[in-house]
C-alpha cells in the first residue's frame, strides 16, 4: 500500500490561529521539562519490573505525552511491549520519534552526538538517559555498543534507529546490523517498534523532516499541523540469531515496513 500524503487543503484557514495557542503552551511546557529534569529524572536505578513502572519513567511518558498534545498529535499504542529490559528497533523520520517513543515506554536512545551540543535539548536530553554516537566514528560505535551492553544488563531498556539517521518521503532505510550484537552480547529480546504518524487510519509521509528543512523550520511547520494521531506499534520480537546479525535487521525491517503500510482506518 502506498503512503498516502499528509497534504491538507491549500488554505488551511485554522492554521495561523493554532499558533497563537500552541507556541504559549510549548513555551509553558518547555519550562515544565527543565524543572522536570532537574528535580526528578535519576537514570541511577529503577527498571520496569513485572508491569511496575518507576515514577520517573511515568514522569517521561508524562510529559513527552504533553509535548505531542501540544502539537495536536493524539498518541497511540498498538500491540504490547516487552518489560525491561529489551531492546526496541525503530523506524526514524523526525525529531518527535523519540518523545514518541517516551509515551509509551522510557527507554535509553541512542542518538546522534551533535544533540548533545544543541542549547537546553542537549541537557534535556542527556538527563533522559540519551547515549550519544559520533556517526562515522568506529571508535565512537564501540563505546556506544559497551554503554548499551552495560545498561542492558543492568535492566534497562534501550532503544535505536538501525537506519542510522532520519529518512525522507515515507522510505524506510537499511537497517545496521551491527547494533543487534548489542542485545546478543547483553542476551536480552529485541523488538521491533513501528513508528506512524497517520490521519483517518491513513500513513503521513511529511511529518518528518523535508530535505534541507532545519530543525526549527520543522518544529513551526508543525506546530500549525491539524490533529492527527501519532502511533506506536510494538510488534513481535524477533528471534536471537548468534550467527546472522543481518537476518536479525532484516526481520526487524521487514516487520515495520509491513506495520508502516498497515490501514488502521478499519
Amino acid at each position: 500500500m502506498e503512503a498516502a500524503s499528509d497534504t491538507l487543503p491549500s488554505r488551511d484557514r485554522l492554521r495561523p490561529l493554532r499558533y497563537l495557542w500552541r507556541v504559549p503552551l510549548l513555551l509553558l511546557h518547555i519550562v515544565f521539562g527543565i524543572l522536570i529534569c532537574a528535580l526528578i529524572l535519576s537514570w541511577a536505578g529503577g527498571v520496569m519490573r513485572n508491569g511496575r513502572e518507576p515514577f520517573a519513567h511515568r514522569t517521561i511518558r508524562f510529559w513527552s505525552t504533553g509535548l505531542l498534545r501540544v502539537f495536536g498529535f493524539r498518541s497511540r499504542r498498538y500491540g504490547t511491549s516487552l518489560s525491561d529490559p529489551v531492546l526496541f528497533v525503530a523506524n526514524h523520520t523526525s525529531w518527535l520519534d523519540i518523545e514518541l517513543m517516551h509515551t509509551q515506554r522510557a527507554a535509553c536512545f541512542v542518538a546522534k552526538a551533535e544533540i548533545a551540543n544543541w542549547p537546553l535539548v542537549g541537557w534535556m536530553a542527556a538527563r533522559g538517559g540519551t547515549i550519544f554516537h559520533r556517526r562515522g566514528n568506529n571508535h565512537s560505535l564501540t563505546s556506544v555498543m559497551s554503554v548499551m551492553v552495560e545498561r542492558l544488563r543492568a535492566g534497562r531498556s534501550v532503544a535505536v534507529f538501525p537506519e542510522g539517521g532520519t529518512g525522507h518521503n515515507g522510505v524506510l532505510r537499511v537497517f545496521h546490523a551491527r547494533i543487534f550484537q548489542a542485545a546478543l552480547d547483553a542476551e536480552v529480546p529485541v523488538q521491533p517498534v513501528a513508528l506512524r504518524f497517520a490521519r483517518d487510519g491513513h500513513r503521513l509521509i511529511d511529518i518528518g523532516f523535508r530535505e534541507g528543512e532545519s530543525f526549527l523550520a520543522n518544529i513551526i511547520r508543525l506546530l500549525g499541523e491539524a490533529p492527527l494521531d501519532a502511533e506506536v506499534h510494538f510488534l513481535e520480537p524477533v528471534p536471537a540469531s548468534p550467527d546472522a546479525r543481518r537476518r536479525m535487521a532484516e526481520s526487524s525491517r521487514e516487520r515495520i515496513a509491513a506495520a508502516l503500510g498497515s490501514d488502521t482506518s478499519a
